[in-house]
């Protein structure tokens, strides 16, 4: 059922690696975690857990084996010819992978879509090794929770002691707490209101990048100006006031 809800959902299914150029909001949010992370550390293993066809994993440099796992089977399919990269369909509170596999570990605006996310969490810890670093994402404040977390499929928003709680059975050490998303996401709620124009409107958006030159250059500068804007409002805001927050966590 959540796999057909997924891969029938085109704002999820149709995502591809470009997202980064056509998404102001994924490019501001993969380039503030790449500003807080480690990038100069090396990582043999790495997953993306929740991938979608865009998964940030594919924009680091510094891990070596990558492998991309997702409830939906279309977005997985860009990732089949990838050297050194092994995608995999499957739910997130059975994962298909022994104790302490993976050094690297990214889930971003991921556990909001599961139900049983203490089973996930423990999951996640379970499969991560000893001295590696994990990476989530996830909308922040249930104050905020609107009709557009429900069109999207998200069972929660989190706090931050939530989040810190949903992991302290764990032996993981919390690193960092950052705002990925300010104020201005507010604007889902305005998207939410006709979410099948939105979602045709993003459809041809994707065509038209890849098809018009011209457009392609423009927007291009349209997104760097706009993602810098949303990476300005997510770092100076108070936390309270963020709408998506991220979490990088080191296992002891």
């Amino acid at each position: 059922m959540l796999r057909d809800f997924y891969d029938k959902h085109k704002n999820f299914s149709f995502r591809t690696l470009s997202e980064y150029c056509i998404s102001p909001g994924i490019r501001c949010k993969f380039d503030l975690l790449k500003e807080n992370i480690n990038t100069k550390r090396k990582f043999s293993q790495g997953i993306d857990l929740g991938s979608s066809g865009n998964s940030f994993l594919s924009f680091l440099d510094n891990v070596e084996y990558k492998s991309y796992y997702d409830i939906a089977k279309l977005p997985l399919t860009q990732y089949i010819r990838e050297k050194k990269g092994y995608p995999l369909c499957g739910d997130l509170i059975k994962l298909p992978y022994k104790d302490e596999t993976f050094d690297f570990i990214s889930a971003l605006d991921v556990l909001e879509h599961i139900k049983d996310d203490d089973l996930a969490a423990s999951e996640i810890c379970r499969i991560l090794k000893k001295n590696g670093i994990l990476v989530l994402t996830v909308p922040h404040r249930m104050k905020f929770y609107s009709y557009q977390d429900k069109l999207i499929g998200h069972y929660r928003r989190y706090e931050v002691e939530q989040m810190i709680s949903l992991f302290k059975n764990s032996t993981l050490k919390l690193l960092k707490i950052f705002g990925v998303y300010g104020r201005l996401m507010r604007i889902a709620d305005i998207q939410s209101k006709n979410p099948k124009k939105v979602e045709k409107s993003i459809i041809d958006l994707r065509k038209r990048y890849e098809s018009n030159t011209m457009f392609r250059k423009l927007w291009n500068i349209f997104v760097k100006i706009t993602s810098k804007i949303m990476k300005f409002d997510a770092k100076y805001h108070s936390l309270e006031n963020i709408m998506n927050i991220a979490f990088i966590f080191k296992k002891l």
